[in-house]
């Protein structure tokens, strides 16, 4: 075992260590001290904000230095600049190297849920390091995810607003807005992140079968919001009791009336996606048709007879659409604040523009959670910044059958290390 070997291997087996006991806040502290093992002198981590707009510095309890005693930059915007480049799409971005040091900024990845960037100097600039800084990284967010969900400073450092009632209990109860395995890449974006209240998604895999739905709740206030919740919540506890697809949505909707009667109703579409197959099952509850966007070129809707929204105990009967996809193939599920997004002078956003966008950003080959982002910055742009109603998108990527990382990382916006 060489020396570097055996710098890799402390550093790591440091950090494993120190991962079950180390409060968030010392995060910065524990990261740098072992990374030293491996000749990086600095180390920074950058967190996205909740909107992906901009990378916050994660600092210990103190006001925290450069290596030279400079003060570090604190707020790095994620749209032109390097840092935002490796951020956006998932690789490691070099600034410098002048002999003596050089600087990279690296993704910081939770699987394939984007959670910032690194910023490493490093003594030696050659393939060994990257694969070094790529590992330091892995197990960086794996850190920051362990230590975040019961952490306010995490909460503090992401957030860029006041956050309503209603967007608290949304953003800690639904699943990380992305997921990737060789089968599959999902991504979800929300807005206004901050007030958001009747909206929610969820998914879920068991072998071969992937779940999703999307909720969009009557209302635009704390009660939307619990309503949305309970939907998701009832989706999730039928689901894993085996309740069939077609069943689903009347036991959600019991639940529904239970609590509140015929006064509060949800729509909804619920789907089954086969991995092995590609065969998507769905059910729509009252709400717009699902998108799918075949050979980046082209987009269609499903349609398949509504049933009525959750909550309303209309009875009209449950129909399953099915739909072969094909590998490629991205499946988009949409609240109306999308479309209907208007500007001042009452301008939609509009079905048309709103898959010309996807259609556009997926011929560029950009991993699918950056389209979203630019796709929900531009809905935003489109009403100066004002949504007067959620908006949410849900996104499924088919890749094919047979699970192959070496496929699915690049999709999802993931920088495999040589030989992945």
């Amino acid at each position: 075992m060489t020396d570097r070997d055996t710098g890799s291997w402390r550093m790591l087996a440091g950090l494993l260590a120190d991962s079950h006991l180390t409060p968030f806040e010392a995060l910065p502290a524990r990261i740098n001290a072992r990374a030293r093992a491996v000749g990086f002198d600095d180390v920074r981590i950058y967190l996205g904000d909740l909107q992906r707009r901009v990378l916050r510095l994660l600092t210990g309890s103190g006001p925290g230095t450069g290596p030279g005693g400079e003060p570090p930059d604190r707020e790095l915007t994620v749209e032109g600049t390097v840092a935002g480049r490796a951020f956006q799409y998932g690789h490691i971005m070099p600034v410098s190297g002048d002999g003596g040091s050089h600087l990279c900024w690296v993704p910081l990845l939770n699987g394939t849920e984007r959670l910032g960037v690194m910023r490493v100097t490093a003594r030696a600039g050659d393939e060994r390091a990257r694969e070094d800084m790529l590992a330091l990284a892995g197990l960086a967010a794996m850190m920051v995810v362990g230590g975040r969900d019961t952490s306010d400073r995490h909460a503090r450092l992401t957030r860029s607003s006041p956050m309503n009632v209603a967007a608290e209990m949304q953003w800690q109860l639904m699943p990380p807005r992305t997921y990737a395995d060789g089968r599959v890449v999902i991504s979800a974006v929300m807005e206004p992140a901050y007030q958001v209240s009747g909206d929610a998604f969820d998914y879920g895999t068991a072998e071969d079968l992937v779940h999703l739905s999307l909720f969009d709740a009557m209302g635009h206030d704390t009660a939307a919001g619990l309503t949305a919740t309970l939907a998701m919540g009832a989706c999730r506890n039928h689901r894993r009791q085996g309740t069939p697809l077609e069943d689903l949505g009347d036991a959600i909707e019991r639940v529904l009336l239970q609590q509140f009667g015929p006064s509060r109703y949800v729509t909804g579409v619920l789907a089954d996606l086969d991995t092995a197959t590609g065969l998507l099952s769905w059910v729509n509850r009252g709400h717009h048709p699902p998108l799918v966007i075949r050979d980046g070129r082209w987009a269609t809707r499903l349609h398949c007879a509504p049933a009525h929204p959750m909550g309303t105990d209309l009875g009209l009967p449950t129909r399953i659409g099915r739909e072969h996809l094909q590998p490629g193939d991205r499946l988009v599920l949409y609240t109306d604040g999308i479309t209907e997004a208007r500007t001042p002078g009452g301008e939609e956003f509009g079905l048309t523009r709103f898959t010309d966008f996807l259609i556009r950003h997926h011929a560029d080959e950009l991993p699918v959670p950056e389209t979203l982002r630019r796709l929900m910055r531009a809905v935003l742009d489109h009403h100066d910044g004002q949504l007067q109603d959620d908006a949410t998108i849900l996104l499924c990527e088919w890749l094919g059958p047979m699970p192959d990382t070496a496929v699915s990382a690049p999709r999802a916006g993931v920088e495999l290390p040589p030989g992945g």
